[in-house]
């Protein structure tokens, strides 16, 4: 049972954000409506007057989880300084939010990929990568960097802070500090793409 019982006229929200804790403790198994109604002291009914059922609960928490992340991420590639900075602001943003929300970025990609994921899902979903991928473009237009695929190369950059973002999650760093694994990843992720990127041996997919 929660401490706090939720204010009249905000269940929706207090469903969600007992859904987000109940996730991070117990994963998605130990997520349902019925729990979640005793936990905030409402009828069973009462989480159907907002969500149809748990995917259509789980499908809001995705969608408020990358809201959250994508806020972060904005914000660091608008801060002031040059590309390289902006670069590593947005990676250290990423990485906290994946680092103190492990459970809940799985949850967030795997329904973004679900094959009935809304068409508002997977566009908020992807907001991060092209906010990334048009940083990579600029700075190749600045001559920062060598000319590429951005797209390509933004999807690299995810797969190698995802990683670290998951090994530091685990506890799997042997003592390095988050930070630092994540200004390492970011000085090797920019001098390859200041040197270029080389003829590619197969192909990726499209989108992360």
């Amino acid at each position: 049972m929660i401490d706090q019982p939720y204010h009249h006229g905000n269940l929706r929200e207090a469903l969600l954000a007992r859904a987000t804790e109940i996730i991070e403790e117990a994963g998605v198994e130990g997520l349902s409506l019925r729990q979640l109604a005793r936990d905030l002291g409402v009828s069973h009914a009462a989480p159907g007057k907002h969500f149809r059922d748990k995917q259509a609960l789980i499908d809001a928490l995705a969608l408020d989880g990358f809201r959250e992340m994508n806020v972060r991420i904005k914000g660091a590639s608008e801060a002031d300084g040059d590309h390289r900075s902006r670069f590593v602001r947005i990676a250290r943003a990423y990485v906290d939010f994946a680092v103190t929300h492990p459970v809940q970025l799985v949850v967030m990609h795997s329904t973004k990929h679900h094959r009935d994921a809304s068409e508002e899902l997977r566009n908020i979903g992807e907001a991060g990568m092209r906010i990334a991928r048009g940083l990579i473009a600029e700075a190749q237009e600045a001559g920062e960097l060598a000319s590429g695929d951005a797209e390509r190369l933004a999807l690299v950059c995810f797969v190698s802070l995802h990683g670290a973002a998951l090994l530091a999650a685990g506890d799997l760093l042997d003592g390095a500090s988050v930070d630092d694994l994540t200004l390492a990843t970011t000085d090797l992720l920019w001098a390859g793409m200041v040197a270029g990127m080389p003829a590619p041996h197969g192909s990726l997919p499209d989108r992360a």
